[in-house]
């Protein structure tokens, strides 16, 4: 049976790599630093998969088709989407067999995901993975929530969908280690006039209710509050899968709010060694 052997969390933002000196040096080398730091992480734990929980941005589905949660089955998957992206084309190995299991596993306990094996990957993923400096090195499974349009599912549901996941990896025989990388938040606005604003308070308050472990008041004050830290935020639902998926303590690892970046940069790590 696998074991997931590393689990991280971590912001993204296409500015990161289109506009990167947009930000103060230190700030920028301090971010890639960290991100750098993950990505040692996830080599040293020499996974064999790593399952990327993101969103969409409307890119794959749009208004016509709009699933809660998908997961991607294919062996390959082209990235980025967007063609403004300063990134150069190319194509990650996906780990099908492992997506497969995934959709499997989610039928039998009581989800109905969408599942897809032509998906072309975007700054969601592909961003983190290059900063990480991971990207092309280890086959990705993408698991896709919707954070953007309503109606999303909830946090509770979110954090569920990534118990059930984990317990799925778990139970996979076809390879032996797993990484999980999500990917998304932390506050931000995108396209409102509150583009730029980002809530401090609330980013710290979701980080140190991570670290306290107690799940209820952690779905509490993602529910209750994250309207109040911009439409971008509504990402945080990926942590919540991870935190559900991983079992185990969380540790921060950096934040600071980067209004030149428009989003709240988050990282952070759940201590697999310690899973409860």
């Amino acid at each position: 049976m696998a074991r997931i052997v590393s689990a991280h969390a971590v912001s993204h933002t296409p500015v990161m790599l289109n506009f990167p000196d947009a930000i103060p040096d230190a700030d920028r080398e301090s971010i890639f630093a960290a991100f750098l730091s993950v990505g040692r992480a996830i080599r040293n734990a020499a996974p064999d998969a790593i399952v990327v929980v993101s969103d969409d941005h409307l890119h794959n589905f749009f208004l016509d088709n709009l699933p809660a949660f998908c997961i991607g089955a294919a062996p390959a998957y082209p990235t980025p989407v967007e063609h403004w992206l300063n990134v150069d084309r190319r194509v990650l190995s996906g780990h099908a067999e492992l997506g497969a299991h995934l959709i499997g596993e989610a039928m039998q306990s009581g989800f109905d995901p969408a599942l897809s094996m032509d998906l072309t990957l975007d700054h969601g993923i592909i961003a983190p993975l290059l900063l990480a400096g991971v990207a092309g090195e280890i086959p990705v499974v993408p698991v896709l929530v919707n954070c953007v349009q309503p109606p999303l599912p909830t946090m509770r549901r979110a954090h569920q969908w990534g118990r059930m996941l984990g317990d799925a990896i778990r139970r996979f025989a076809g390879v032996e280690r797993v990484s999980i990388l999500a990917t998304g938040g932390l506050s931000h606005d995108i396209a409102t006039p509150r583009m730029g604003l980002l809530n401090e308070a609330f980013d710290r308050e979701f980080l140190e209710r991570l670290v306290a472990g107690d799940a209820e008041a952690l779905l509490r004050h993602a529910e209750e509050h994250v309207h109040e830290a911009g439409n971008g935020a509504e990402e945080i639902r990926t942590w919540l899968v991870a935190d559900g998926a991983a079992g185990a303590p969380f540790r921060p690892l950096y934040y600071k709010a980067v209004a030149g970046w428009y989003t709240g940069i988050g990282l952070g790590t759940w201590d697999m060694d310690a899973a409860r």
